[in-house]
């Protein structure tokens, strides 16, 4: 039995669907994976030296208010 024009065209259209489907899960499957790596560089490198800058930062105005008021209670409470 020969196929006819409708069938082939229903099997190209399933075909170019069953494509189109693959490339929309790679394309997220991508897209998913950047996110992922875009994390790891925000918690490996931007927040270690966000906190080292912070750290930096707080020390220097903690040993500033020590050297004007000294280590008592003025120290704490301001």
């Amino acid at each position: 039995m020969p196929h006819s024009n409708a069938d082939s065209l229903d099997d190209v259209s399933s075909q170019a669907s069953y494509d189109s489907d693959e490339d929309l899960r790679l394309a997220q499957q991508e897209w998913e994976e950047s996110l992922h790596q875009l994390q790891q560089l925000f918690s490996i490198v931007l927040l270690p030296f966000l906190g080292k800058w912070l750290g930096r930062r707080w020390s220097q105005w903690a040993f500033a208010r020590y050297l004007r008021l000294g280590l008592g209670k003025a120290f704490l409470w301001g």
